[in-house]
């Protein structure tokens, strides 16, 4: 009987540790917390407006451009006017009716060339333009001596030539030599102080603006 005691003692012991070996886990499993879902970002604007296009999560970076076609088209040169703007490297054109017509990528000055800051008005345009400040040295044999030279510091060797860096759709903003023109567009600070439109973005904006057409930069 002694031992029949022990053996149904060891039974119910065993079967209650099994119990909680099996039982344990799997309530601790049943009433972990559910991870929050990370809330996923809808544009709350149309499709195909100015405002969906500045809404995107994407804007500072991208390099697309919108264009209101309707009025970009009916936008006469004399009228219209442009903002720049250095915190989202994009820039604005503006008709007569201050509203956007087209919104573009921009690069502006480095913190060693910075883009000043303030209200311009563009007093030349050249579509084939020349940097007389930037560019690169050539010895006399036309081997490249310094690929980013500034002709106001760097010496041309003897026979020698300075050959000044290309600014596609020039449009002079300061007697200094800032201006806008087309240029390689990374989306960061990367000019001398000039600032660079795509090619793309150039030539639009070239067409739609003269001499005298303001020009702000904030």
């Amino acid at each position: 009987m002694r031992s029949l005691h022990l053996l149904l003692s060891v039974s119910v012991s065993a079967a209650f540790f099994t119990s909680c070996g099996l039982i344990g886990p799997k309530a601790i499993e049943e009433t972990k917390p559910e991870e929050p879902q990370k809330a996923i970002y809808v544009n709350p604007y149309p499709a195909g407006t100015y405002e969906n296009f500045t809404h995107r999560l994407d804007y500072k970076q991208t390099w697309d451009i919108y264009r209101d076609e309707v009025a970009y088209a009916a936008a006469s040169p004399s009228e219209t006017s442009i903002v720049l703007n250095l915190s989202t490297l994009r820039g604005q054109l503006f008709n007569g009716q201050k509203k956007v017509i087209l919104d573009y990528p921009i690069a502006s000055g480095t913190s060693k060339h910075p883009t000043p800051k303030g209200k311009f008005n563009i007093t030349e345009k050249i579509v084939d333009k020349e940097s007389n400040l930037y560019g690169k040295i050539l010895d006399a044999n036309g081997v490249v001596v310094k690929s980013d030279a500034d002709s106001r510091k760097d010496k041309v060797p003897s026979g020698g030539k300075f050959d000044g860096a290309d600014m596609p759709y020039w449009m002079r903003l300061t007697s200094t030599g800032i201006g806008m023109h087309q240029g390689r567009v990374p989306r960061y600070p990367a000019s001398h102080g000039c600032i660079r439109h795509t090619m793309d973005g150039v030539k639009q904006v070239y067409a739609k603006v003269k001499i005298g057409t303001s020009v702000t930069i904030k």
